[in-house]
């Protein structure tokens, strides 16, 4: 079934960010910073995977997400959904169940053997491709997805993701640099924001991440 009316796009972030929560995808750390793929520090983590094991709200998640799409890029938008390995493969099949849209993925790199493809499923010149991720953070990863699609023939002007950091400010403009426009359901501020109304963490943890997520790069260079 094809979504068509859900809340503002403020309420849905609050409400992702509120499921987020529930589901303990959300990690606060000021005392031990976790590690990022980067190297550097951050006191917040968030595991986007952990929505696929729970059934109400994966669902309510793609929903929003389909309907957020839809509002800002058309109803009639795109020709196939692509995932990119391995996080948005589950997160793709079930957006494009939402808008009756053949399903793709995109491998990292060639597998190595056979065709040595890196994309799997049915893509044709000329489909207008929607990138499907779980997350974003400075937009790099991206990247590689789009022009693994885009030499296909297709196109891809557009991604997805249930949850973007938001404290970087290059990320819109590497990713619109490359034809390349995100669309995303909720952010840390809107976590920060949730957790603070829940209480959700004792007031000097969400004191230190609300300092991180207001010059994340000072706050790393501090610490690094």
């Amino acid at each position: 079934m094809i979504p068509s009316a859900f809340p503002t796009k403020a309420e849905m972030a609050r409400l992702t960010a509120r499921m987020l929560l529930e589901i303990k995808a959300v990690h606060f750390n000021a005392k031990e910073p976790f590690t990022l793929a980067s190297g550097l520090p951050s006191p917040t983590y968030i595991d986007c995977r952990t929505p696929i094991s729970h059934p109400r709200i994966r669902s309510i998640l793609m929903d929003f997400l389909a309907v957020t799409v839809m509002r800002d890029a058309g109803f009639e938008a795109f020709d196939n959904i692509a995932g990119g390995e391995t996080a948005g493969i589950p997160f793709a099949a079930l957006m494009a169940e939402r808008l009756a849209l053949p399903m793709t993925y995109v491998r990292k790199k060639p597998k190595g053997y056979g065709r040595g493809a890196r994309i799997e499923g049915s893509m044709q010149e000329g489909q207008r491709v929607l990138l499907v991720e779980d997350l974003t953070t400075d937009g790099g990863s991206k990247l590689s997805f789009v022009d693994a699609i885009r030499e296909t023939g297709a196109t891809c002007a557009h991604t997805a993701v249930i949850f973007y950091y938001g404290i970087f400010p290059e990320t819109e403009k590497t990713l619109a640099d490359h034809g390349v426009q995100l669309h995303h359901l909720c952010t840390w501020a809107d976590v920060l924001s949730e957790a603070k109304a829940q209480k959700a963490f004792d007031n000097a943890t969400l004191s230190e991440v609300e300092a991180f997520l207001n010059a994340p790069r000072e706050w790393q260079e501090a610490r690094g």
